[in-house]
């Protein structure tokens, strides 16, 4: 049966489609299973969207990533401070035109807006989270300052064209990306000479060891959970930056830092841990009775034809994510924050 593209923008059988890019025993995918998520990345990354983003909506924010904490420091609080950091760190400023990569439905484009009074086009190949970020945009008052466009960021060239952007960043989003190079190469591009490229990316650490059973069974719990078609070590992004030709200016693993919350707290659902009263729902979401409720309510609305077909069994495997993200956070093995901070040469 041919796809159909629902009103929203969601395709109707792609949801359905997306765990069967893995094996349902993960100690038993091969080259050959990463290879074909690889090849097929589009289809991989819109049917995880398609079926997630309502749900990160309802159990995050409408700023898809981690962030690290300060005690006493509300949830949403924190996840702004992070989208500020790294505005910070580019040094973004009024008037500069950026490009922000893999912008899911706007809240960082959102918040760096307001922060920087930079003009932000948000590039995303989901026309379910471009018509989500379109409205919320217009909602806050920010169409002037905030675009939004559909497109493959592997071929922002053929898009945007080069030497178009002041600063580039992507936060959380290029890991989707079926190479590091391919995705770089495409920022490296479409800056102007001197220009910045910030991101925070989701790695596996230097400790992670692919020939441990475990390491790699990991790596694949965190893949068929996140819609991410191959995890790779920082070593990759590290190196992929230079191969391009950016010149590293900062980097860091702010998971590394000495915190005394963990980024990873709130996917623990232990709400002891809840830093102010509403972050005790947001942390309760990922208990075991929040993921039960959650979860048997999805079920009910997808047999009633409220959410597209798939889209619980895309939330199962948000809950394989889950456990793996806090795994990889307490044994080291996993950061969702490499930040590097780079430049586009002057002179090739």
């Amino acid at each position: 049966m041919a796809s159909t593209q629902l009103a929203d923008g969601r395709v109707s059988d792609r949801i359905e489609n997306y765990a069967g890019f893995w094996k349902k025993d993960t100690n038993k995918e091969g080259e050959a299973d990463t290879a074909n998520r690889v090849d097929n990345y589009t289809e991989v990354v819109n049917g995880y969207y398609d079926g997630a983003t309502e749900l990160y909506e309802y159990g995050w924010t409408q700023s898809f990533h981690f962030s690290r904490f300060y005690p006493g420091e509300a949830f949403a609080a924190a996840l702004a401070r992070h989208e500020h950091y790294l505005s910070s760190k580019m040094v973004l400023r009024p008037g500069m035109r950026v490009l922000d990569v893999g912008c899911g439905v706007g809240g960082p484009a959102r918040a760096i807006a307001r922060f920087s009074d930079a003009n932000i086009t948000g590039v995303n190949n989901n026309d379910f989270q471009i018509g989500r970020a379109r409205k919320y945009t217009a909602a806050a008052g920010l169409s002037d300052k905030v675009q939004f466009v559909k497109g493959d960021f592997m071929k922002l060239v053929e898009q945007f064209g080069e030497n178009s952007f002041d600063a580039v960043y992507a936060i959380e989003a290029t890991v989707h990306a079926p190479t590091f190079e391919g995705v770089y190469g495409e920022i490296l591009k479409v800056l102007k000479p001197g220009g910045v490229f910030g991101v925070y990316e989701w790695c596996m650490t230097d400790a992670w060891d692919p020939s441990i059973p475990e390491h790699k069974a990991l790596a694949h719990e965190i893949e068929i959970g996140s819609g991410i078609p191959e995890m790779r070590p920082l070593s990759n992004a590290r190196d992929a930056l230079k191969a391009v030709g950016f010149e590293i200016e900062h980097e860091e693993d702010l998971a590394e830092r000495p915190d005394a919350i963990p980024w990873y707290y709130p996917l623990e659902g232990d709400i002891r841990k809840a830093q102010t009263a509403w972050d005790y729902f947001t942390v309760w979401r990922m208990s075991w009775s929040g993921k039960l409720v959650t979860h048997n309510a999805m079920h009910i609305m997808e047999l009633l034809g409220f959410l597209p077909k798939g889209t619980w069994q895309v939330g199962e495997t948000m809950k394989i994510a889950a456990d793996a993200l806090v795994k990889g956070g307490q044994t080291k093995l996993f950061t969702p924050m490499y930040m590097v901070v780079s430049r586009k040469p002057l002179k090739n």
